[in-house]
């Protein structure tokens, strides 16, 4: 059909205005919440650096627990000195990270703002699905980044940090080394819990069913373990930390695949039974 049988069809050239309006919105958004965390320093830098302190909330937190069963457990203090070995290091990593974390905030506007240059291409059923969709990727996304925040990174910090070969090396990390590990480990943890909409659109295609993915759980299980081991300090606590969430992960992955699986037979049924009826009432 062509734009003269249909004025409501916008030319290859009309879609390309419509993209360089999004992005300029978003780059608009994303740059003045850039801009935002860049002018709040002194807040934004106590978040970032909170994870390296001995005294965390995570840490906190896990005192306050094992103490409820009446055993007395303090965490010992530790001390890592970070410094910036170039002249303009910090100024730097203060923009690149105003950047990061004006992008993260801006990812719900940004995530709208592709709903809406796609939703004109899609049918109704399928713009409910796809904000329900959207939701959910964000959602597990914002609970990576803070398992990262809370848990992964200050336990790997402390690990790292504290790590010696000798008591004649004194452990000394840069700034960029530190934020270049905590944007990487917070990302990594944001695509992993991404898990169960792969899976659901792996199901989707057929590429998966819920029996394969429950006959090879114990499968599952060791490899969930050597990333967990990959990704965190050789440590116990960190390990089962970082293995019970993302397995909680793959055993939620399972019962979708059951729910695509079941949606798939009652869709067959309806077709089978609709086909069924229009042979017998032209027959």
């Amino acid at each position: 059909m062509t734009k003269e049988n249909n004025p409501n069809l916008m030319t290859f050239g009309g879609h390309l205005e419509v993209l360089r309006r999004m992005l300029f919105r978003i780059i608009a958004v994303a740059g003045t919440l850039s801009v935002i965390v860049f002018l709040c320093k002194e807040t934004t830098w106590k978040m970032l650096l909170a994870p390296s302190e001995y005294d965390f909330t995570t840490y906190q937190f896990i005192e306050k627990i094992i103490s409820s069963f009446g055993i007395q457990f303090h965490f010992e203090k530790f001390h890592v000195d970070m410094i910036a070995t170039d002249l303009s290091s910090q100024f730097m990593t203060h923009i690149t990270t105003s950047v990061y974390l004006g992008l993260l905030g801006a990812s719900p506007y940004i995530l709208y703002e592709l709903f809406r240059f796609v939703s004109p291409a899609l049918y109704e059923n399928e713009r409910k699905h796809s904000i329900t969709v959207a939701m959910i990727i964000y959602l597990l996304f914002v609970v990576g980044v803070l398992m990262s925040y809370y848990i992964l990174f200050p336990v790997s910090f402390r690990f790292l940090g504290t790590y010696s070969v000798s008591e004649n090396i004194r452990s000394t990390i840069t700034l960029d080394s530190y934020i270049e590990t905590f944007t990487t480990l917070t990302f990594i943890m944001g695509i992993v819990f991404q898990l169960p909409v792969i899976m659901f659109f792996l199901a989707k295609l057929g590429f998966i069913s819920s029996q394969l993915l429950a006959k090879y759980r114990k499968h599952a299980l060791i490899i969930i373990m050597l990333v967990a081991a990959i990704i965190t300090p050789p440590d116990l606590m960190t390990l089962v930390l970082v293995t019970i969430p993302l397995y909680l992960l793959y055993e939620v992955s399972v019962r979708i695949a059951k729910i695509v699986e079941a949606s798939k037979r009652i869709r067959d049924a309806s077709i089978y039974t609709s086909k069924k009826y229009r042979s017998s009432f032209y027959s």
